[in-house]
């Protein structure tokens, strides 16, 4: 269904079971339990799927370490059985990551962690090797019946420095263990979504839409890219928009049932750093870290370049959130902590990105104390109106349990059975994933007529849903792009089929070409050329959308159309080198 067929759709019946508001990860996954389910559910997403917080992740799949100091126990186990499920469920996408924890002391952490545990309000401060260890082995206990990965192991200073000579040389020793990383967020919530609506006609969804209450239970959505509307009627409403929850109470009820506040988020940002010594220092291992104030940092290659970060700061408004300038010094005074003998030039800073975590609200003076699980709180509304929701909480990681949690809510509120399970259900390109990668290229490379080599960067991309982009791509004459690792129908796909409505729903999430450096003004062009070819825009429709991008990019990302234009003739130097190398 394209957007109008959609809101006719609508027009012609109004009644659903379950509106989902908020396109997030934890929007989506509900919104596909539900559909899974057999009801009439619609998504509404006011922006981009997955463009909010569901963006700004560490890029870590995890079961979350430092939660358990705060006695988050059954958090820490939910997280790392989910984390072993996206292993399996989704391995074109969700990898093992080893991680290297340097330790600076030995007995430091101990009267403090108990302190956390017991609720009682104190810094975090370093923690020493015995707390590690004692983390590490919850951590190995925790998991010991799957065993997906090895246990974790110390290493002593002289090893340590052996293997990573750049660490800071203060320290005493390391620990190793293995959580996991996600090469493609927002690519997975899209498979997600794509899950739900193959559910059925009667599951639908729409970004770039908003919704009001428009008085005695039914509400108005609107396109905003058309500008057409349609009114429903749901028996329920999910609230599943994070950091903006409360915003979108204030638009559904009336003050007098509305809830006090829900949230009290807090903005992490993050830096991609493109830095060859940096990336190779780290043989592969993401450096699991404190700064010298106890706040916990990370530190591991990602797309070819390095991500670092995050900080943890309370915010007011979730639509102005962004990384500061003081947030990337703090950043980058942290990397020179823990690796001193490596600069990092302030063009080295490739990309940029912050989002608003998703928190209860909560009066501690620290925000690492802020609870990190998830749970619904339900809302009835008066006049006969559909109760709402709130999805409060929750961490990239446990999407799917969360989402599971509030569809089998709604489920008994409407007097629903479960009828399936998404415990085992395979993801998007992890569906029929082979044992044997190599093998699977190379039969998919001669049955489409494609190279190999190109054939394999499909897969790195789209995992086993690369055979469906292939065949798009042979159906035609096709041509390189300016970045030559994409071509030109290959984003025709994803522009007809993956709901692209902005050069941003492109280039920052159904590609990874602006967060791993590799976005070029000449590339930018490009695609918003296939793009409005597509949307048959006008000339001055065409300078808008440029426009709008570019400000996006520099002004939430960092990256200049100066930058852009040098990455122009650095592809091109590129370019030249491998001829004459040929």
């Amino acid at each position: 269904m394209n957007r109008e067929e959609t809101l006719d759709g609508l027009r012609q019946s109004p009644k659903v079971d379950v509106c989902v508001i908020g396109g997030g990860i934890n929007g989506i996954s509900v919104f596909r339990e539900l559909a899974l389910q057999g009801l009439n559910v619609l998504l509404v997403e006011k922006h981009d799927y997955c463009s909010g917080a569901s963006a700004a992740l560490s890029r870590m799949v995890h079961g979350g370490l430092r939660y358990l100091e705060n006695g988050e126990f059954k958090l820490v186990q939910e997280s790392l059985a989910e984390r072993d499920r996206l292993l399996r469920n989704a391995p074109h996408y969700v990898a093992p990551l080893p991680t290297t924890v340097p330790i600076f002391d030995m007995f430091s952490g101990l009267g403090n962690g108990l302190v956390r545990f017991l609720g009682l309000t104190r810094r975090p401060s370093r923690r020493g090797a015995l707390a590690i260890k004692a983390g590490l082995s919850i951590y190995d206990f925790l998991t010991r019946k799957r065993a997906m990965m090895p246990p974790h192991q110390f290493r002593g200073r002289r090893t340590t420095l052996a293997k990573w000579p750049v660490l800071n040389p203060q320290i005493k020793s390391s620990a190793t263990y293995y959580d996991a990383w996600v090469s493609h967020p927002e690519r997975l919530g899209f498979e997600l979504l794509e899950d739900g609506l193959s559910a059925g006609p009667e599951a639908r969804a729409l970004n770039y839409s908003d919704i009001r209450a428009a008085g005695e239970g039914r509400y108005l959505v609107r396109d905003t890219i058309t500008g057409s509307s349609a009114t429903i009627e749901p028996t329920l409403i999910i609230n599943a928009t994070g950091g903006w929850i409360d915003i979108t109470n204030g638009t559904l009820l009336t003050s007098d049932i509305r809830p006090a506040s829900l949230m009290g988020g807090t903005k992490g940002s993050h830096l991609i750093i493109d830095n060859a010594a940096l990336y190779e220092a780290l043989s592969g291992h993401m450096i699991y870290y404190e700064n010298e104030d106890g706040r916990i940092c990370i530190l591991f290659p990602y797309l070819g370049k390095v991500l670092v970060g995050s900080t943890d700061i309370r915010v007011a408004d979730p639509d102005t959130v962004r990384c500061e300038a003081d947030e990337r010094d703090y950043i980058l005074q942290s990397l020179s902590f823990v690796v001193p003998g490596i600069d990092i030039r302030p063009e080295e800073i490739s990309f940029q990105f912050s989002g608003v975590r998703p928190l209860p609200a909560s009066t501690d003076s620290f925000t690492g104390r802020i609870p990190r699980d998830h749970f619904c709180t339900v809302v009835d509304a008066a006049h006969g109106g559909p109760s709402i929701v709130c999805m409060i909480g929750g961490k990239w990681t446990t999407f799917r349990s969360f989402g599971e949690l509030a569809a089998d809510l709604a489920l008994e509120r409407l007097g629903k059975e479960r009828r399936i399970s998404t415990t085992d259900r395979a993801i998007g390109g992890g569906r029929r994933f082979p044992l044997d990668r190599a093998a699977w290229i190379a039969r998919m490379a001669a049955k489409k007529g494609i190279a190999g080599s190109r054939m394999a960067t499909l897969f790195g991309r789209y995992g086993t849903q690369a055979e469906a982009i292939a065949d798009f791509i042979a159906m035609a004459p096709d041509a390189p792009l300016p970045h030559p690792d994409y071509s030109k129908r290959e984003l025709l796909f994803l522009i007809r089929n993956e709901a692209a409505e902005h050069l941003d729903d492109l280039l920052l999430r159904r590609t990874t070409l602006a967060i791993s450096g590799n976005l070029s003004q000449q590339m930018v062009d490009a695609v918003l050329d296939l793009l409005t070819e597509h949307k048959a825009w006008t000339p001055a429709q065409r300078g808008v959308e440029r426009e709008r991008f570019l400000t996006l990019l520099r002004e939430r990302h960092g990256v200049t159309e100066k930058i852009l234009s040098e990455r122009n003739e650095q592809r091109s130097m590129e370019c030249e080198a491998t001829e004459k190398s040929g």
